[in-house]
């Protein structure tokens, strides 16, 4: 008994002595609050990040910049010479030379300026990263086995941003935009950045705190198959999200701008068009779109569905993260459905890319609250 016990803990489930975690006070433990607070600094900012880059996307700013360098790379051009230089490079790839040919110097310099703030933004969040985590470490504010894992994602973040510029090599040859697969790899990876820095934050966040005892007592299975349940509701989110990336890079949120049919068809007769067939999911532009649009709506009742059912064992007293996750959940699909109809305007598109990264951040939020608080 006592082993399955641990192994039901393994798997994220509620202890027998906290029945339903959901509704037990989290600062049991005395949680560090300034690590909390550094992490979630951290957190904010590669939400920024990627605003920045669903701007840079948008503006077709990603490919303004054709060198990587690391360090001098952070600083712009600073004179007319170093202007010239970097819009001399520019012309020499496909994006300028079919999309943008006779481009005046102005117009380089704006969408220059959104990549090259991209990029700084992330050596930004690398600073902001390392620094705290070394001085919290020599300081003994964390212990050894956290600090290897921040270390760890640290080393993650170092590679987020050559997968960065692996994307931007992508177009810089043959075509005239990055390829989808690398884009999708590097919003994938930024968001594994994100939820593993968001975790670690709420493990030591005593304000997620909820104090009195859980409404009703439920049988141990039922609270792992609730564990379970919000689990796969968050691999569903992420393959909707990874999906909206292969969207923006084919530029699919551009065509079929109609809802819920596409040009009057449930599915258009254009989707099966690549041969073979299955490279159709990944590089057609209206199967792309048709599997989006329709796992958005479907994500939406994945994650209502498990509100409902967290709602069952919670005091109403305690019910506000999961209003706000359903809430946010509606929101989300709404902002995907105006973004669509709308042509994928600058706006909206970067509302809609920050909606998902929100409605990650509150699936995380309750179901770390659901498993309850196994701090290190």
């Amino acid at each position: 008994m006592i082993m399955r016990l641990r192994g039901l803990q393994a798997l994220g489930c509620p202890s027998p002595q906290n029945r339903f975690d959901m509704n037990m006070n989290f600062s049991a433990s005395s949680p560090s609050r300034p690590i909390a607070i550094w992490l979630l600094v951290c957190c904010g900012m590669i939400f920024v990040m990627a605003l920045l880059g669903a701007i840079t996307r948008l503006t077709e700013s990603g490919l303004s910049i054709v060198e990587w360098k690391p360090i001098i790379g952070a600083l712009p051009p600073l004179n007319d010479k170093d202007w010239n230089d970097a819009f001399a490079a520019y012309q020499k790839i496909p994006q300028y030379q079919i999309l943008h040919r006779g481009m005046p110097l102005q117009e380089f310099k704006s969408i220059y300026f959104w990549e090259w703030l991209h990029r700084l933004w992330g050596r930004l969040i690398g600073f902001v990263f390392a620094l705290p985590l070394a001085f919290f470490w020599l300081r003994g504010k964390i212990s050894h086995k956290l600090g290897l894992k921040l270390t760890g994602i640290f080393a993650l973040g170092g590679l987020q941003g050559f997968i960065g510029w692996f994307m931007v090599q992508s177009g810089l040859e043959t075509r005239t935009s990055v390829s989808p697969y690398r884009l999708a790899l590097h919003l994938g990876f930024a968001l594994l950045v994100y939820g593993l820095i968001l975790w670690q934050a709420l493990e030591r966040d005593g304000r997620l705190e909820i104090r009195g005892q859980r409404k009703g007592s439920s049988p141990i299975s039922n609270l792992c198959s609730l564990v379970t349940h919000g689990w796969l509701t968050l691999a569903l989110l992420c393959v909707t999200m990874i999906w909206g990336a292969f969207v923006a890079g084919l530029h699919a949120g551009e065509a079929y701008n109609t809802w819920p049919l596409m040009d009057g068809e449930i599915l258009p007769a254009a989707a099966f068009t690549i041969i073979p067939k299955w490279l159709n999911i990944f590089e057609n532009l209206a199967l792309v779109q048709f599997i989006h649009r329709w796992l958005g709506p479907l994500t939406m009742l994945a994650i209502l569905g498990w509100v409902w059912r967290c709602l069952q064992h919670t005091k109403d007293t305690d019910k506000h993260w999961l209003y706000a996750l359903g809430g946010m959940a509606i929101l989300q699909v709404a902002l995907g459905l105006t973004t669509l109809l709308m042509h994928a305007n600058i706006i909206i598109a970067t509302l809609h890319q920050g909606g998902a990264i929100i409605l990650l951040s509150l699936l995380l939020v309750n179901l770390k609250r659901a498993i309850g608080s196994r701090r290190t």
